[in-house]
């Protein structure tokens, strides 16, 4: 059952569409060393959302913290199959799009990566997201729901 929607447009990074349960991180995370690629859990000390995982999330975040093994940890959770469903950037990150990238190179399902501006950002609230390529549909349902 929907409650209500609300459709964003983002900046495709790496095609696609994917759907979950919507986790929008408050701090800046860093996938080397932030979360760990065999269960997908937010391991950061001190970080407020330590203890939860991204598998299956549309994970959205406005400050990745880069580091140039953050593709490598990206590339790991898609293999053992604890990747987000679709990734939601408020900042632009070539890092993480490269593991993707060399997912889609192997052969693997790599999950979709849009930007999206900072005047959007705010907008990313409710329980559950669907991406397909550059629509995001945003919603509060306790079930998938679909694009406008």
């Amino acid at each position: 059952m929907v409650l209500s929607t609300h459709a964003i447009a983002g900046r495709v990074l790496c095609p696609g569409s994917g759907q979950g349960p919507l986790l929008k991180l408050s701090a800046p995370l860093s996938f080397w060393g932030g979360v760990d690629p065999a269960t997908g859990r937010i391991i950061l000390d001190h970080h407020p959302e330590r203890g939860l995982s991204i598998a299956g999330t549309v994970l959205a975040f406005e400050k990745p913290i880069g580091s140039s093994s953050s593709s490598s940890v990206l590339l790991e959770l898609i293999h053992n199959g604890a990747a987000p469903a679709a990734i939601l950037l408020g900042d632009l990150d070539a890092i993480l799009i490269v593991g993707c990238l060399v997912a889609k190179e192997l052969g693997l399902s790599a999950p979709p990566v849009l930007y999206i501006e900072e005047a959007h950002f705010s907008k990313l609230t409710g329980k559950w997201a669907s991406v397909d390529n550059g629509a995001i549909t945003i919603g509060c349902s306790l079930a998938p729901i679909t694009s406008i």
